[in-house]
């Protein structure tokens, strides 16, 4: 059976893994109420583990003593879950499909010619652009069986797969911005997340994963 994880640990973790969201972002993410995130963000606030801004509308961040709570929380939910071994695995199957993904997005971004291996896609090449999301519909592929598998021992880990597919399904029809903008729940962010989850659940510093 699934782990459920305790709403007051989604909310904090929430605020790593999506970076700097508001509490109705991490409510979307997590299905909870927008309320009830504030509320326990106020909690973590009095605790000193988040931080509140208010210069684009109410966001939140971790402080440093935030990210050792939301580790030492993950760690005991790992245990308790049993679901290390599963993450793990999945975490070395990840690493090949994040390698790919990376490169397509480059392609996406890059189109290089004889004169120039830098020069900005303009997107007048729909070869070019079709092979880059033929590639990006298998990874997208694969990346839904992965994280079939994840929700099975931990449902937090839910939901990555069906919003980069979503992002995706936009990008195919011709809005380029779901590829890659860091404004909206994109392809290029919500991978961004899932690794960032990845690494978090297992304690992994970023940057030592391959």
């Amino acid at each position: 059976m699934s782990h459920r994880s305790d709403p007051a640990l989604l909310a904090l973790h929430g605020v790593r893994v999506l970076g700097g969201p508001s509490a109705a972002e991490i409510a979307d993410r997590f299905n909870l109420t927008a309320s009830d995130v504030r509320g326990h963000l106020l909690d973590a606030q009095a605790f000193g583990w988040v931080t509140r801004h208010d210069f684009f509308g109410e966001t939140w961040s971790l402080t440093e003593r935030g990210r050792l709570e939301n580790e030492r929380q993950l760690a005991a939910e790992r245990d308790h879950s049993g679901a290390e071994a599963v993450v793990r695995e999945a975490h070395r199957a990840f690493l090949p499909l994040n390698q790919r993904h990376g490169l397509a997005c480059t392609h996406w971004q890059l189109r290089p010619s004889r004169w120039d291996p830098l020069t900005f896609n303009d997107h007048t090449d729909p070869v070019w652009d079709d092979a880059v999301l033929v590639e990006l519909e298998a990874i997208d592929r694969e990346f839904s069986r992965l994280t079939a598998t994840l929700r099975q021992v931990l449902a937090r880990l839910d939901g990555y797969a069906e919003r980069h597919h979503a992002a995706l399904t936009r990008v195919r029809a011709g809005d380029h911005r779901w590829l890659d903008a860091p404004d909206r729940p994109s392809c290029q962010l919500v991978w961004i997340q899932f690794h960032e989850d990845l690494l978090a659940t297992l304690q992994i510093p970023r940057g030592t994963d391959g």
